[in-house]
């Protein structure tokens, strides 16, 4: 190794040092926060379009019209991509705004099962894997350098 690699590899080094912010668990619960709340957006459009993607129900409990359903994936994948954004960049309100906005997120996506169950499915199980990611994650630690 000569001198200037040494010399770029001390200065990052020490540049990294001490630096904080959020952790490995963090930016991929953000991350497919902002990738869920996308599509929950897109979802919500199609819906209020009254798109042939979804199943049409008959009686259901938690009937709503499909317009309704568009809204309500449109105003809260909106709401959990803007949170996902703010869990990427560590801002301190973004993790417990994040669970809430994710559970939520399950809820709505169980209520869902009846017009597109695979991917209400999947849905749930991203839901669990970010409440997850979420719980861990502890903003105190620091980034490896």
């Amino acid at each position: 190794m000569n001198q200037a690699s040494r010399t770029t590899a001390s200065a990052h080094r020490s540049s990294t040092r001490g630096t904080t912010g959020p952790g490995g668990t963090a930016v991929f619960a953000g991350t497919v926060l902002l990738i869920a709340g996308t599509l929950g957006v897109l979802q919500g459009i199609a819906a209020i379009a009254n798109d042939d993607v979804f199943a049409e129900v008959g009686d259901y409990v938690f009937e709503v019209d499909l317009t309704g359903w568009g809204w309500l994936h449109l105003v809260l994948g909106a709401l959990v991509a803007f949170t996902g954004y703010g869990v990427v960049q560590g801002a301190s309100w973004a993790r417990y705004t994040a669970i809430v906005l994710v559970a939520l997120h399950l809820v709505a996506n169980f209520l869902w099962l009846p017009y597109y169950p695979v991917w209400a499915i999947v849905m749930i199980g991203i839901d669990l894997v970010v409440l997850w990611a979420l719980s861990i994650w502890t903003p105190e630690s620091r980034l490896a350098p």
